[in-house]
């Protein structure tokens, strides 16, 4: 089990939802600093002030960026590691769901291509085989990449390339080298504002007008549930591991049902 206790973490879309809870609960576990970028500057500040007073100075640190623009992205890197020299954690927690004309080019930018690009840097800057400490890795998927529905095809297709992108570069030809676990961890339906009217949106209009019905099929768990889950994923996976936090229950670790989904499929390419 690995022990939390001063270590140095980086979140992105850490100051609402699940982020903002991971944040607290990595406090609870005496983390020595936690360095939150985000584009949601009043709730990122407010929530570094509250948590800092709680926990301690320097405890947090919000930076305002865009995950999507590696300046950005990259700078939020430097700055941690100039602070504090190295990084032990990274979460990349940033995410959107909206399948709209307009927006669905930002959310694969989002969802897959900023989080790629954040977690080979987190990779450089911890590998062992040079120089690095070694860390975790923590990427965000969801259930969205274990079924299919017609709900927000575009969505389920980013969550899907997370849970493969994570699960290869967690396999042993890598961690074995760097010392980087890389974990994957599925969120069922949960009760944050990524699930609001506002927020989602769709590029077939019949589909946006049944979108919040279909899900509300779907029990809600608590932001507490979802990011305790993250937290316990974090101390306890192997890399290339994926665990599934869902309807409040305890995370728990489904890669053997993953591998053997793989594993069916896998007969399709090699049968001949």
């Amino acid at each position: 089990m690995l022990d939390l206790r001063n270590k140095v973490v980086f979140i992105t879309g850490g100051s609402v939802g699940i982020g903002a809870k991971v944040v607290e609960f990595l406090l609870e576990e005496n983390v020595k600093h936690v360095t939150n970028l985000d584009i949601a500057e009043d709730k990122g500040i407010a929530l570094q002030n509250e948590l800092n007073k709680k926990y301690g100075a320097n405890k947090v640190k919000f930076i305002k960026g865009d995950v999507t623009n590696e300046d950005d992205l990259f700078g939020a890197y430097r700055t941690t590691i100039k602070d504090y020299g190295y990084i032990d954690i990274v979460i990349n927690n940033a995410g959107i769901m909206n399948d709209s004309k307009d927006k669905f080019k930002k959310e694969i930018e989002v969802n897959v291509t900023a989080l790629v690009a954040s977690t080979l840097k987190a990779v450089d800057v911890m590998r062992k085989d040079e120089g690095g400490k070694g860390g975790v890795v923590m990427n965000m998927s969801s259930i969205a990449a274990l079924y299919q529905d017609p709900l927000v095809p575009i969505y389920f297709g980013t969550k899907s390339a997370v849970l493969q992108f994570s699960n290869c570069l967690g396999l042993p030809e890598y961690y074995n080298r760097t010392g980087v676990r890389v974990l994957t961890i599925c969120f069922g339906a949960t009760d944050t504002s990524l699930l609001s009217k506002e927020k989602l949106g769709n590029f077939d209009k019949e589909a946006e007008k049944k979108m919040l019905d279909s899900i509300s099929i779907h029990r809600l768990q608590k932001v507490e549930s979802a990011a305790r889950g993250v937290v316990d994923a974090i101390k306890h996976g192997e890399s290339g591991s994926t665990w599934l936090s869902i309807a409040d229950k305890p995370v728990r670790d489904i890669t053997s049902t993953i591998k053997k989904a793989y594993g069916i499929l896998s007969e399709l390419v090699f049968e001949s």
